[in-house]
């Protein structure tokens, strides 16, 4: 495929950092105090005992100090580290999983990180464990069997039948990360001598839908779970994701970015005020009430030439917002640059030719409304079962004592942020309401933010930190400190929203209190 914008705008989804873990070089004061402890000798331990798994060989590296730099974030700086490889097999499954930890030399703060993936990959093996190293966390991180290629997993998804890997696709979608769990915490205690006082979970998008997994299938694995941006019903929001592209093959109208902008833009200017602050970001963009169909007529600049905005074209934004019945549409406000690319979401796309259709020769062009119905009702049939992460029981993680934290972009132009409001609303109805809930899971919106940060409007600086002092100290979050350029935020537990006090600096988090919407 060629590197269109929608390609890299994945890519740099795919390494799933929290803002805290972005700023931690630039503002140290934002790791969280602890205990310091000095590492043993680096050297591989004993081999940890794995539930129904085969550990093969255990390594032991040291690894010193460096600097991690990536075209999209920061310089991350790490501290010198012991890095232990567990290799791990399946019996019967014929598989060969790396579950890699990097433990600190100096300065361990008693804690374990689990630190999640991106895409189809299962793990984050440069800033996610160099971040949680940097902030004294003993880290792990899984390939799962399935290798690191976030955007295509045709190296595994297919058996040699040509059918779904049904062992492999377990292996990425749940069984991986307890081994995870285990053998990390385990290499954890044996190089310290003790083990972890506590643990967490870390991750966004496909981190996020993997800490979901964790509590409902294995509550007891960690303490804390901060699940950002999460793929839940990956099987459904996928499908969703391509629905844009249907609709401009079917309806024969393709917009040029330029022209989605055009309707970006205008929805926010519509509806910007209704949180009583005229900053370019929709507090509630469900509640925005904008008709494409305004914008029929009106002429645009776009790469020197004038445009006249039709009305096909208006009625494609109207049913990319709309979304198709399936699953939610594209938030006014967010960006069009996924779901409108000249070409389809990769992950969306091998999604369906891999574990849908099964044949990587699938054409998504060839698809009109009525195949889309089919793959649409196709994929939840055959792969809920497998890796939906959308059961709202939560009590066994409760039971164990856990705290979840989700934080999510109402600008995700990736993972539609409405999937994540309606899972809360569901865990809700299940667990006996809203205060119950909120005793061991809050989630916070983020307005303008994108996939996993990004975008116009204030992100959380920290949200690790607020579930460590939920955990540790029982300081249960009301409100996410957020941040961007010289604008602060405290994002409100939902379904709360930010109102502006109509006085203060609207640039200022103490300008503005939390409301019912």
């Amino acid at each position: 495929m060629s590197a269109s914008p929608v390609h890299h705008r994945l890519r740099r989804a795919l390494a799933p950092l929290t803002a805290a873990a972005l700023l931690l070089p630039l503002f140290p004061a934002l790791a969280t105090a602890a205990p310091s402890s000095t590492a043993a000798e680096c050297a591989p331990p004993t081999a940890p005992v794995v539930p129904g798994a085969r550990v093969l060989s255990v390594t032991a590296e040291a690894k010193p100090a460096g600097v991690i730099e990536e075209p999209w974030f920061p310089p991350l700086a790490y501290p010198a580290a012991c890095e232990i490889k567990v290799t791990l097999t399946h019996p019967g499954v014929n598989d060969k999983v790396l579950v890699q930890a990097w433990l600190p030399k100096a300065g361990w703060n008693g804690r374990f990180q689990g630190v999640g993936g991106g895409g189809f990959a299962m793990g984050n093996f440069t800033f996610g464990l160099a971040s949680a190293l940097a902030q004294g966390y003993a880290a792990a991180t899984t390939d799962g069997g399935v290798g690191d290629d976030g955007l295509n997993p045709a190296s595994w998804a297919l058996g040699p039948d040509g059918r779904v890997n049904k062992e492999l696709l377990t292996n990425f979608a749940s069984r991986s990360l307890h081994d995870l769990a285990v053998a990390g915490k385990a290499v954890t205690a044996a190089h310290f001598g003790r083990p972890a006082d506590f643990s967490y979970w870390n991750g966004c998008s496909t981190g996020g839908r993997q800490g979901l997994m964790n509590a409902q299938r294995y509550p007891a694995d960690y303490d804390g779970i901060l699940a950002a941006a999460p793929a839940i019903s990956m099987p459904r929001f996928l499908v969703a994701d391509l629905w844009g592209q249907v609709v401009m093959n079917q309806e024969k109208t393709r917009p040029s970015l330029c022209e989605f902008e055009a309707f970006q833009r205008a929805a926010v200017q519509a509806c910007d005020t209704k949180d009583g602050v005229a900053d370019g970001v929709l507090e509630q963009p469900l509640r925005c009430g904008f008709d494409p169909a305004k914008l029929v007529g009106t002429k645009i600049q776009c790469d020197g030439k004038e445009i006249t905005i039709s009305r096909a074209t208006a009625e494609v934004v109207r049913k990319i917002w709309t979304g198709h019945p399936a699953w939610f549409g594209l938030p006014k406000g967010a960006p069009f640059t996924v779901v409108g690319d000249a070409e389809p979401n990769p992950i969306a796309d091998n999604w369906v030719r891999y574990f849908v259709e099964q044949d990587p020769k699938f054409d998504l062009k060839s698809v009109d409304y009525r195949e889309f119905n089919r793959i649409a009702a196709k994929s939840p049939a055959l792969m809920d079962r497998f890796i939906a992460t959308d059961n709202p029981d939560l009590s066994g993680f409760r039971r164990a004592g856990g705290k979840m934290i989700t934080w999510h972009g109402w600008s995700d132009a990736i993972i539609f942020a409405q999937g994540t409001t309606d899972y809360r609303d569901r865990v809700e109805r299940r667990m006996g309401g809203a205060a119950r809930v909120d005793e061991f899971y809050r989630v916070f919106m983020a307005p303008g933010v994108d996939h996993c940060g990004g975008g116009t409007g204030p992100a959380p600086v920290d949200p690790l930190g607020a579930l460590v002092s939920w955990v540790e100290q029982g300081k249960a979050p009301d409100t996410l400190p957020a941040a961007i350029n010289d604008t602060t935020r405290n994002l409100c537990r939902y379904p709360l929203v930010s109102q502006y006090d109509g006085k203060g600096d609207p640039k200022q988090a103490s300008s503005y209190r939390c409301a019912r919407a």
